[in-house]
């Protein structure tokens, strides 16, 4: 059968009707008369069951021959779609420098200072939370390539960074906007957003972005 019969059968008797490499045929689009449509649904079939939709990258995809850059964009797009809507999804939602601030419990009390990332992807769901430094936090310290080497091997869509006070003063220094600042444009250039740069004390927090005054979270008895 070919794509134009596909379709036909799908809008007769819908989507539940078809077979799996049917289902792919009909994603991928290819194909009119012959079976150049089939063999690139097998092709990405394979590409599939090597790796989960969460990690099929581009290349994978713009492997399979007749598929150029634009339609595995769009295939990519539906599968990271669908496995957003309907896996059940376990990491947090870090949609808010609270539910960052939440991550962050472990090195509040720290009498060091403790450099964080946290990872997440394109629904802001946190993939990893690391710590990186664990000292004196100076700009010079905290080079890119340390932040985003980890970031670049989750598939970051973005990161926060984070760090804490031992004093407990929430006062942001020069070096904490230098460190912001080196992350921010490194980030522009590789195409991972930093989302935040948070300092943290046993009972406050902060933005080194500036923008949001110090705040007192509600402790829970």
């Amino acid at each position: 059968m070919d794509i134009y019969g596909i379709r036909e059968k799908l809008q007769k008797k819908g989507p539940a009707s078809l077979t799996d490499i049917e289902l792919l045929e009909a994603m991928s689009g290819i194909g009119g008369k012959g079976n150049g449509g089939r063999q690139a649904a097998r092709a990405l079939s394979a590409a599939l069951q090597k790796a989960s939709a969460g990690d099929l990258a581009i290349e994978d995809v713009r492997a399979v021959k007749g598929i150029g850059g634009a339609r595995a964009s769009a295939i990519l797009a539906a599968l990271e779609f669908w496995r957003r809507k309907h896996t059940k999804q376990t990491a947090p939602l870090i949609d808010c420098a609270e539910a960052a601030v939440a991550q962050l419990g472990t090195i509040r009390g720290k009498k060091q200072e403790h450099f964080v990332l946290l990872t997440l992807d394109g629904a802001r769901r946190l993939i990893k939370c690391r710590t990186s430094t664990i000292g004196t936090l100076m700009s010079s310290l905290v080079h890119p390539r340390e932040v985003f080497s980890p970031a670049i091997e989750d598939r970051a869509a973005s990161i926060i960074i984070a760090h804490n006070h031992p004093s407990g003063m929430l006062d942001i220094s020069e070096n904490d906007r230098e460190v912001t600042k080196r992350i921010k444009l490194a980030g522009e250039l590789i195409g991972i957003a930093l989302d935040d740069h948070i300092i943290v004390t046993e009972d406050s927090y902060t933005s080194a972005y500036g923008a949001a005054p110090p705040k007192q979270p509600k402790l829970v008895a």
